[in-house]
């Protein structure tokens, strides 16, 4: 009997998916099941039908997991919140679901095993991370966060995972124009902003980072890591596997506003040369700002397809693509480019065993790969990939 959306049914919850789902099966199809966990029996509420999956929600636990816990959030909860997927599993658990997506991902389409070191971010419960926030406004005017693959919006009156900050602003209080949606930043040095639309509202329009010893100043609109402390483990994970040497030259590809661009510019020295590559308009014009002056700091506007191939002789490629990966042609130019390295930034485990299997079929070898959980609560992870060339 085929399922129609609104049924509810019986299921065991078995293995973990790409995505954040876990895998049940009805009648021989298969059932991708949100709020549940592997092991666990629960009556399950169709949301999604198609020719050959369902989706659904397991609004009902029969049998619990003993990594079930009590979700922090009011919102957390089938047909509430699309985004903390991950509440009602514990920490640990959480990293341990999210390095096996990792392992299946790079078994079932690179063709390799990995062994991926997963790294743990603070603060450990989880909660007040994320320094970037996007609010949707009800027709009440109130803010409000989307249900999962729905133009609903739930109103909320806070965001557990938001920085203290964000949720002391005083800004869910407020009425707000509708079909507005609303953007809060909130940089590490407590710079805040609002803008809607790419608008200012409120706050500061340049927001100072700080990195370490590297300085950043830049736009609300420009594209910056969430979690609070995502900038400085990426940069310490990428420097630690590109060991860079001076006179060397660096290619930084969807570099953004720079994050890596600056200190390794540092790292090469006088003599070496950074090419940051970025075709949004707003980054290029912080990084031009920031680093305009900077002799060995060279800044290219445009798509990477468009701007890698005028480069010669690259030591290391750095890329820290969108969720869809590079491109055919991308990663065919940096195969012809003959780097020594490439440490590749991902956000999506199943585009970089996509892209890890071009590369190890030409002459690439998977030196290292290490996971960082800088998204708790959900079933994101951030990925990165060490290449050398054989």
């Amino acid at each position: 009997m085929s399922l129609d959306i609104g049924d509810i049914i019986t299921l065991d919850i078995g293995s973990i998916a790409n995505g954040g789902h876990f895998i049940a099966r009805h009648n021989n199809q298969i059932i991708f099941v949100r709020h549940s966990i592997p092991g666990e029996k629960a009556n399950v509420k169709i949301t999604a039908v198609n020719s050959k999956f369902a989706f659904g929600d397991a609004i009902e636990i029969l049998k619990k997991s003993k990594d079930r816990v009590e979700a922090p959030c009011k919102y957390a909860r089938p047909e509430g919140c699309g985004g903390c997927d991950f509440q009602h599993i514990k920490s640990q658990a959480q990293s341990i679901l999210k390095r096996t997506v990792i392992q299946d991902q790079f078994k079932r389409i690179a063709k390799i095993e990995v062994i991926p070191e997963l790294i743990s971010t603070e603060p450990s419960n989880g909660l007040n991370w994320r320094s970037r926030l996007n609010l949707s406004v009800s027709e009440n005017k109130n803010l409000g966060l989307r249900a999962y693959r729905s133009n609903k919006i739930i109103e909320v009156d806070e965001c557990l995972i938001a920085l203290k900050g964000i949720n002391d602003s005083e800004i869910f209080s407020k009425k707000w124009d509708h079909e507005n949606n609303l953007k809060i930043s909130y940089s590490s040095e407590r710079d805040i902003n609002i803008s809607q639309f790419g608008k200012n509202v409120s706050g500061s329009n340049n927001l100072r980072e700080v990195v370490d010893d590297n300085k950043y100043e830049i736009s609300p609109q420009s594209f910056w890591q969430s979690h609070k402390n995502a900038p400085r483990l990426l940069l310490e994970q990428v420097i630690k596997f590109a060991n860079i040497k001076k006179s060397q030259k660096i290619c930084d590809l969807y570099g953004g506003v720079g994050l890596f661009t600056l200190p390794i510019s540092k790292l090469t020295g006088e003599n070496g040369e950074v090419h940051l590559i970025e075709m949004d308009s707003i980054c290029i014009k912080d990084a031009s700002k920031m680093f305009g002056d900077v002799k060995n700091i060279f800044i290219h506007h445009g798509k990477v397809e468009q701007k890698l191939g005028s480069i010669k002789k690259i030591d290391t490629i750095i890329l820290d693509p969108p969720r869809n990966g590079v491109s055919k042609q991308v990663i065919n130019q940096m195969i012809e480019k003959k780097p020594k390295s490439i440490i590749y930034v991902s956000c999506n485990p199943s585009t970089l065993a996509r892209d890890s299997k071009t590369l190890l079929d030409n002459k690439y070898a998977l030196s290292n790969i290490v996971g960082l959980d800088l998204f708790p609560m959900t079933h994101h992870i951030e990925c990165v990939a060490y290449f050398t060339k054989i």
